[in-house]
């Protein structure tokens, strides 16, 4: 068996509550594994998070790795709200598999960041992730623990009903509405995303999870290969 190399990724996030998932959540796991990760929010200082228009989004991703050409660059997106001037959008909405909607999108971000970068780009540095549809939609993987961390362990029933209903925590759709933080927030008006979000995806583990969320798995699977010989 090879020894793990260390490999460092920076992921591009879109807000504060992602942001504190990957160091709380992901980086720990993921350091068992060889891989370091660190978490940037996208935009400028002070950014309070939301998704911006692809060009300028795709700038700050551009800036990642061509500021440190030994680092590999990943994001995690929401699918939620994504504005329509990004890649692969249009054909995702034409998609009926949820992993199907977010692979359109991810296909299309990859293909126009190796684009601008050139030929001698080393195409296995970018893993563009995008969430689906919300950050929130991983906490549904164990309900009992969301409805006991939100200090309303009576929405437990209801809380296994959407995911019931939707097929699965990451079919949780993506309308103003109804997305999963929406339907968090309807049952626990208290609910607050950074914090309550954060200790609920502690609690929950990255196992449960990835069990539970499929395309999600996939990515940390990839992220866990930088660190495999």
């Amino acid at each position: 068996m090879g020894a793990r190399r260390m490999s460092r990724v920076r992921a591009l996030v879109e807000g504060q509550t992602e942001e504190s998932f990957v160091r709380s959540v992901l980086a720990s796991s993921l350091a068992v594994n060889g891989v370091f990760v660190t978490a940037t929010r996208i935009g400028k200082p002070g950014h309070r998070g939301g998704i911006r228009p692809w060009p300028a989004v795709r700038k700050d991703i551009i800036a990642t790795l061509k500021q440190d050409r030994d680092v590999h660059c990943t994001t995690m997106f929401d699918y939620y709200a994504l504005p329509s001037d990004w890649p692969g959008l249009m054909e995702a909405r034409q998609q009926n598999l949820i992993s199907a909607k977010a692979e359109a999108i991810e296909r299309s971000i990859h293909a126009d960041i190796c684009w601008q970068l050139g030929d001698s780009f080393d195409k296995k540095r970018f893993v563009p992730y995008i969430q689906m549809h919300e950050f929130e939609a991983l906490l549904f993987s164990d309900t009992l623990v969301l409805a006991e961390t939100v200090q309303s362990p009576y929405i437990h029933a209801r809380l296994d009903e959407i995911v019931e209903e939707c097929g699965e925590p990451e079919g949780i759709d993506d309308s103003p509405e109804s997305a999963p933080s929406k339907r968090i927030i309807e049952l626990a008006p208290r609910y607050q995303k950074v914090v309550l979000g954060t200790i609920a995806a502690i609690r929950i583990g990255l196992p449960s999870i990835r069990s539970r969320c499929p395309h999600f798995s996939k990515w940390i699977n990839v992220l866990e290969q930088f660190g495999e010989t």
